[in-house]
Order: C-alpha cells, then structure tokens, then sequence
C-alpha cells in the first residue's frame, strides 16, 4: 500500500533551482573552461567561424599545446565536442550543422575517415 502524502519525506529542491548567492559569475564554469582550458589555447572566436576555419584553428591549437594529455586530434575533437554539448538547446541548426562540418574537417585535415565514410 502507498505511503498518504502526509507522512512522505519532503521531494528534494529541482537541480535547476539557483542556489542563494549563486550569480552569473558560478553558473559560467562552461566559458571559463572554453577560455581558459588548460589543455588548449584557443584563439579568439573560434567558434564563431566558418567550419573549414574553426577546423584549422582548432589543428593549430592543439599541436602548439604542451599542456594537453591526449593526441591532438583528440583535444581538438573534444574541444568542439565540449562546446557543442555545452551550448544545448541554444544551438540554432545552422551553427549545430557547421559544428558537426567542422568535425568532419577536422576529421579530414587529420587523416581519418569522416562520419558516414567506411574506413579505408
């Protein structure tokens, strides 16, 4: 038989509720990791651009870094990755596709197949 609602425990808060005291500056660990990631230093706006170039920044950024702790390809890759993830829902289709074109770029600069492509 159910427990009546009156004797059951109290429902936790909702984990998107804000914590008191938690501004902006606590709810931004996203950017601040884009910014200032310790594997990568990345170039200004790189997400913002055109995926062939988003692709080649990326490359460049981690084959120059001494910091990161995997291969290249994979840095970048996750790079884009975390970004992706991070921006959600607030993605517009246009810039979720040239992200995912610019996986296949960098997919592509790097010597692997691209999504959809049987390996060799």
């Amino acid at each position: 038989m159910p427990t009546p609602p009156s004797q059951r425990a109290p429902r936790p808060a909702a984990r998107h509720q804000r914590e008191p005291g938690e501004g902006p500056q606590e709810r931004r660990w996203s950017r601040d990791v884009t910014e200032r990631s310790n594997a990568l230093d990345l170039e200004e706006g790189v997400f913002t651009r055109a995926p062939k170039d988003m692709a080649r920044s990326l490359k460049r950024s981690a084959e120059q870094s001494s910091r990161r702790k995997a291969s290249p390809f994979q840095s970048a890759m996750s790079m884009l990755t975390f970004f992706e993830n991070r921006a959600g829902r607030g993605l517009t289709p246009e810039r979720r596709q040239a992200l995912e074109q610019a996986k296949d770029e960098l997919r592509r600069l790097y010597g692997r197949p691209t999504k959809g492509t049987p390996p060799a």
